[in-house]
Parts: structure tokens; sequence; C-alpha cells
């Protein structure tokens, strides 16, 4: 797997936990209601979503640089289909995200051309 490929992947794990950070811990911050669409009234209706989704994207980054460190101690295969699947997914989802919030396009592509990009840099 190329050097370029793994780069990014622990990118994206670091940009998965900072989003974490703010999913699980900071979601009442004001700064985040436009990224999130929240309102102040909708905060504790929407806790469990955004704490779920941060644990579930630190999960990920967890996955992503497990990939990673496999590749590197010589373990291939299994850390290649780590990040294969890790970055298929975030496609996947970035697609789920525009189709069911057109509003939060930016963040579509912010998850979803990182993780196309890893997809293709692994696959090559």
């Amino acid at each position: 797997m190329s050097t370029a490929a793994q780069v990014l992947a622990v990118l994206i794990a670091v940009v998965l936990t900072v989003v974490f950070v703010m999913e699980a811990i900071l979601y009442r911050n004001p700064r985040l209601y436009p990224m999130f669409l929240t309102k102040p009234g909708d905060l504790d209706a929407v806790r469990m979503w955004t704490v779920n989704m941060g644990w579930y994207n630190l999960t990920t980054a967890a996955a992503l640089v497990a990939g990673v460190v496999l590749v590197q101690t010589d373990h291939l295969a299994q850390g290649q289909a780590l990040i294969v699947f890790t970055a298929a997914q975030h496609t996947f989802l970035a697609v789920v995200l525009v189709i069911s919030q057109p509003k939060l396009w930016l963040n579509s592509l912010m998850e979803g051309v990182p993780a196309a990009v890893l997809l293709i840099l692994a696959l090559n």
C-alpha cells in the first residue's frame, strides 16, 4: 500500500477524532449549531444521536489507524482490508448524507471526497 494512502488514512483518522470531540463532547457549543443544523431547544433531543455518532467516528478512526499499523507490520492484506472497507463506508455514507439532508452538502463533500481518494489509492 502506498505511503500516500497510509498518510491520508491517518489524516482522515485525525479528522474523525476531531469530529468525535465535536459530536460527543462539544455538541452544545453554539458555534457548532450550523454544522449539525441544531438549535438550543434541540440539544436534549439530539444528544443520543450526536454522542453515538461521535463514538462511531472515533471507532472508525481507530480502524484506519489499526489498518495502517497492520500494513506497517507486514500484515498488508488485513490492513488494506480495514482501510478499504472504511474508505468505502465513508464514501457511501457521504452520499447517504447529501441525499437525506441536502443542506449538509459541504459536510458530505468533506466526508466523501477524502474517503473516495483514499479508496482509490488503497485499491491501486
